[in-house]
């Protein structure tokens, strides 16, 4: 099997402060003009689930209401997969750049979670205006945006 290296960046920090990337020092100049983007994409590490069980769950009951009784790892947004790896597009409220800070509206995240990497989201290469989706979670918002507004105890089963 082919072995690749990936090592953090930085953490993400979620605390009375509120949400934000730290990243190492080593990697404050990766921040560079990054200014004026309002979203990124966060790529990070699942880390409470780097595990051999967690690794091997390949299908699982749906924790979606409405939906098929099981799905497939790829057919979810588990943290239980074969790479525990996890994106997320946030929302930037600030950026620190002498500091490697860029501070997040949310992330779904825990505090102390690896990041992996960062990218500028742009609608020329990250928006799809025609996707589509299965019936069973055609009723969840079409954007970020209007996800926090969703009531989303109406789509999980916990």
């Amino acid at each position: 099997m082919e072995q690749f290296s990936v090592k953090s960046i930085g953490k993400v920090r979620v605390d009375c402060e509120g949400t934000r990337l730290e990243l190492n020092r080593e990697y404050t100049a990766a921040l560079t003009n990054l200014e004026g983007f309002t979203y990124i994409n966060v790529l990070w590490w699942f880390d409470k689930c780097d595990h051999s069980d967690s690794r091997a769950k390949l299908v699982e009951k749906s924790p979606y209401k409405n939906s098929p009784e099981l799905l497939g790892t790829f057919a979810t947004r588990s943290p239980e997969r074969p790479n525990p790896i996890a994106l997320t597009c946030a929302n930037v409220t600030y950026i620190d750049a002498e500091k490697g800070i860029v501070g997040l509206a949310y992330m779904d995240a825990a505090d102390g979670s690896p990041i992996l990497d960062i990218k500028p989201y742009t609608p020329s290469l990250d928006r799809v205006e025609n996707s589509a989706v299965p019936q069973w979670c055609a009723n969840w918002p079409n954007s970020v945006e209007s996800s926090g507004d969703f009531d989303w105890n109406e789509v999980f089963n916990f």
